[in-house]
């Protein structure tokens, strides 16, 4: 059999359900929990999986006893499985809109603890030209987002590299620089204090980003700059959300961008400690995959991106739609 009639009788023998079952075998690396993920039996998957290891000619995963790891072929074919089973979703979400008098849908993941005043008027502008586009906003972290954009889930994202290879894999367009703020509750101890140092903070309790994103790395670098160890009373927390909240309810100190701050510091809710911090963090901006052209909402969504990342956040009002 030729190559062209193998590649043939491989698309030929693959169903929806074995590239599910690939991606869930993936994320779990557990043939009973796959099987559940997909709401199969068992035995089924485990057949499933072998007509699926006959198709490509080769073993997908190598079984052990504390689970299942991808071949280096596999691994591959896990790639390509997780690409498709992504494309026939989104495909099917925007038939299905199209179907209910919609037009189209485009899912972003943005790091709001950066950006969201950005993203706010972006989405704002653009639901005003298109009320009826399906918009959804993933992540928190730009480790998060960056993930998401790897495994196909968003059409783009808003946040930083987390590492020094995604340039390999992402096109990335600087959108804005971040002003960072050490910040605590407004009766926190040390809100009256006239000239705190950073040595000062580090024994009080903390609410921090998770190691991985781009923050917290260079919270870390700081504090070795400074000859300091890392706080010992700390909660990794990636939710901006929970972070405010933790702050309003303890002695926590945290890092957070001034646009997330804003607000809760002209309120009074919170306090800005004087001590400049993260003066070094790169700025964020837009990540896209190589090669793969966006779609039409996305590229829209890229120019209300580029126009607004030129107004500062406070002087941002949104447009009228074009026409």
């Amino acid at each position: 059999m030729n190559s062209t009639a193998s590649f043939v009788t491989l698309v030929n023998r693959l169903r929806f359900r074995h590239l599910s079952l690939l991606v869930a075998l993936d994320d779990t690396r557990n043939l009973h929990h796959a099987a559940a993920d997909i709401n199969v039996a068992q035995p089924s998957a485990s057949r499933m999986l072998a007509d699926i290891e006959e198709a490509f000619g080769f073993a997908l995963f190598e079984r052990r006893a504390r689970g299942m790891e991808p071949t280096p072929l596999g691994i591959e074919a896990l790639g390509y499985a997780r690409q498709s089973l992504a494309h026939l979703t989104r495909f099917a979400e925007a038939l299905e809109v199209k179907r209910k008098g919609g037009h189209g849908q485009l899912t972003v993941g943005a790091i709001m603890g950066a950006a969201p005043d950005l993203v706010a008027v972006a989405v704002a502008d653009l639901k005003a030209e298109r009320p009826l586009l399906n918009v959804r906003i993933l992540g928190e972290t730009s480790d998060q987002v960056v993930e998401l954009l790897e495994r196909r889930e968003i059409d783009l994202a808003l946040g930083r590299f987390t590492n020094p290879l995604q340039h390999n894999h992402f096109d990335f367009e600087p959108i804005a620089n971040e002003t960072m703020k050490l910040v605590a509750r407004a009766r926190h101890p040390l809100a009256g204090h006239a000239h705190p140092q950073l040595a000062d903070l580090v024994a009080w309790p903390w609410v921090v980003q998770p190691i991985t994103s781009p923050a917290r790395q260079l919270f870390e670098e700081e504090l070795a700059a400074a000859g300091l160890a890392s706080p010992a009373n700390l909660v990794e927390c990636a939710s901006i959300f929970a972070t405010l909240q933790l702050l309003q309810s303890s002695d926590a100190v945290a890092m957070l961008s001034e646009s997330v701050a804003r607000d809760y510091l002209k309120a009074r809710l919170l306090v800005a400690l004087p001590i400049e911090i993260g003066k070094n963090l790169p700025g964020f901006g837009i990540l896209v995959r190589k090669h793969e052209p966006l779609s039409e909402p996305a590229a829209r969504f890229t120019m209300l991106l580029r126009k607004y990342s030129a107004v500062a956040p406070r002087e941002a009002e949104p447009v009228a739609a074009e026409r």
